[in-house]
């Protein structure tokens, strides 16, 4: 059973975010887009849009924007938004994991949070539930989790 996704007070938290979202699949993943956008921007904070063609793509950018931000702090967080369709083969499979190790990697290496929603999906009806339906959007989960974890690592400062 899939979770409702609530909006929660957050007004007023600003900061800045990065969305790195994939091309593929783009009826899916719009709806993220812009329900992560919505999420930040309706807690007053900015948002940097970066589209990839796949998922696959995800890493490589999510690696230069934390390094970035490491360095000068441009970023509060980074949200990855994908979604892969499993087919007939592995490919679908070896895809999820190696974003899921890359981004990983990322957020541990530079210190940044990295929110993950590329989603490893078996159909389009759970591409459906978890990314058109509003009451279950994962890329308003995924903006949450980023303002979040910005708190988090605000917080943690010297």
């Amino acid at each position: 059973m899939l979770k409702k996704v609530t909006t929660s007070n957050r007004a007023g938290r600003g900061g800045s975010y990065a969305i790195i979202a994939s091309k593929y699949n783009a009826l899916y993943v719009d709806a993220m887009l812009r329900a992560a956008k919505s999420e930040i921007r309706r807690a007053g904070g900015k948002v940097q849009i970066v589209r990839v063609p796949g998922a696959y793509e995800i890493p490589v950018v999510t690696a230069r924007l934390a390094r970035l931000s490491a360095a000068d702090g441009r970023f509060s967080a980074i949200i990855c938004l994908g979604v892969i369709l499993r087919g007939a083969t592995t490919h679908a499979q070896h895809i999820g994991e190696a974003v899921s190790n890359a981004l990983s990697q990322i957020q541990i290496q530079h210190e940044v949070p990295v929110i993950h929603e590329v989603l490893l999906l078996e159909s389009h009806q759970q591409a459906r539930e978890r990314c058109l339906d509003k009451d279950h959007n994962r890329g308003r989960e995924a903006a949450q989790t980023a303002l979040e974890m910005a708190r988090v690592m605000r917080s943690l400062r010297p």
